[in-house]
Formats: C-alpha cells, sequence, structure tokens
C-alpha cells in the first residue's frame, strides 16, 4: 500500500458519494485533505470521520470569489499542493430540444469554469511537489446521452480542458489524468433511475469505494508513468 503521509490533497465535491469515497481513501493512506464542497453538514461529518489532518470548507465552487478565497487559503496555509481531485459538477437530465439555456449556464458554471479557475489558480502550487491533477468525468464524457445532451457537452468540454491541460504541464512534472465511471450507487444515480421509471438496484451498479480504488491506484504510480484515461463500468449491465 502505497502511502501518501506528508502531503496535501484537495478533493471538490467531498460531500457527494465519489468525492467522500476518495478523499477517504486519500486519508487513510496519510494525506491532510481538504473537503470542498456546498454542504456544510456533510463536510462536518467527514471531517469529524477522517480526523484532525482533515479540514472542511464550505465553498460553491460557481462563485469566482470562493475559489479566489480557497486558492488564497492553501497558498497561505501550504504554499504547496500535491494533488487535486475534481468531483464537483451539476446534471440536468433534459433533452437538446426542450432544455433551458439557464440549464446550460448552470451546467456550464459547475462543470467548466470552476473546475478551470481553480485549477489555473493552484497549478503554481502543484508545480512545488510535482502534483497530480485528476478530474473524475463521467461515461457521458465519451458518449453522449440523448437525455443529458447539456450535461454531456460539458463533459466532453472538461475531457478537453484535462487533455490540454496534460500537454501543458507535463513538463512542469505535473500529472494528469481522467476518470470516466459508469452508473454508480450514488444520489445523483438514484434520481436518474427513478426519472427513467425504473427500480434502482444499487447492489449492480459501481460503488463509489470502486472509483475511490482506481483513482488511488493511478496516484500511486511512480513518476515514470502516468494514466492518461481510465474507463469503469459496473460488472453487470443493469441498463
Amino acid at each position: 500500500m502505497v502511502s501518501f503521509d506528508g502531503q496535501i490533497a484537495l478533493v471538490t465535491g467531498a460531500s457527494g458519494g465519489i468525492g467522500g469515497a476518495i478523499a477517504t481513501e486519500l486519508s487513510s493512506r496519510g494525506a491532510a485533505v481538504y473537503l470542498v464542497g456546498r454542504n456544510e453538514e456533510k463536510l462536518a461529518a467527514l471531517k469529524g470521520k477522517l480526523g484532525a489532518k482533515a479540514i472542511a470548507y464550505a465553498a460553491d465552487l460557481t462563485d469566482g470569489h470562493a475559489i479566489d478565497g480557497l486558492i488564497a487559503e492553501l497558498q497561505g496555509k501550504f504554499g504547496r499542493l500535491d494533488i487535486l481531485v475534481h468531483c464537483a459538477g451539476a446534471i440536468s437530465h433534459e433533452k437538446l430540444t426542450t432544455a433551458s439555456v439557464e440549464a446550460l449556464d448552470r451546467q456550464y458554471a459547475a462543470n467548466i469554469r470552476g473546475p478551470y479557475q481553480l485549477t489555473q489558480g493552484l497549478i503554481p502550487l502543484l508545480k512545488k511537489p510535482r502534483g497530480q491533477i485528476i478530474f473524475i468525468n463521467s461515461s457521458t464524457g465519451l458518449n453522449a446521452s440523448a437525455a443529458a445532451g447539456q450535461f454531456s457537452m460539458t463533459q466532453h468540454a472538461f475531457k478537453a480542458m484535462a487533455d490540454a491541460l496534460r500537454d501543458n504541464i507535463n513538463a512542469d512534472g505535473i500529472k494528469v489524468t481522467s476518470v470516466f465511471p459508469g452508473r454508480t450507487a450514488t444520489p445523483r444515480i438514484e434520481k436518474l433511475t427513478a426519472n427513467e421509471g425504473r427500480d434502482f438496484k444499487p447492489e449492480l451498479l459501481l460503488q463509489p469505494e470502486d472509483i475511490a480504488h482506481v483513482v488511488v491506484g493511478a496516484l500511486s504510480l511512480p513518476w515514470t508513468a502516468e494514466v492518461t484515461n481510465i474507463q469503469i463500468r459496473p460488472m453487470q449491465k443493469s441498463y
């Protein structure tokens, strides 16, 4: 088991299932983890579970001022960052023919603009230890979904961000990995399944911990190797 003792990690969307699982796995291996999300109650509960090395930071990452504040705190408190995990975002399950422009604006702010601003601001801190960035994308980042066209658009752009960034900053010693999970047993997928009129069967889906193990595996590779793209699907295809 590779240790992350002494490393600083920031996980957005840590109040959600996948983000929380990734933060928990990193913490269990010794990292000090910034838990970033909008739900203060869930963040506090996770911090209580992880202990003193975890730092809960409630922020809406569609707010540029909140992003600037988070960057300034990391700069002032640590002056460096080893691991950045993008796991926050918004989704709307609507067809492009009927979805509103306002819904697209919300998803753009959460899925593209926020991660872009945060990443750009943290690159100087990631250069210092030779950092790593993980983009938790979606299967729709590779194949567009007719039922969630706007979300698919943002996830394709999210992949493009990671790909272009990799070419920009590999020379600075920073790795960039995109992860494309299939359906995972989270409240978001439970809601989607209900909207589809089907039974939610979480035992047949990926578990948040499955994705956390994959992410930590990629982060554990020696510096001679970089995983660029990872696709992970439920073993039993129930949808």
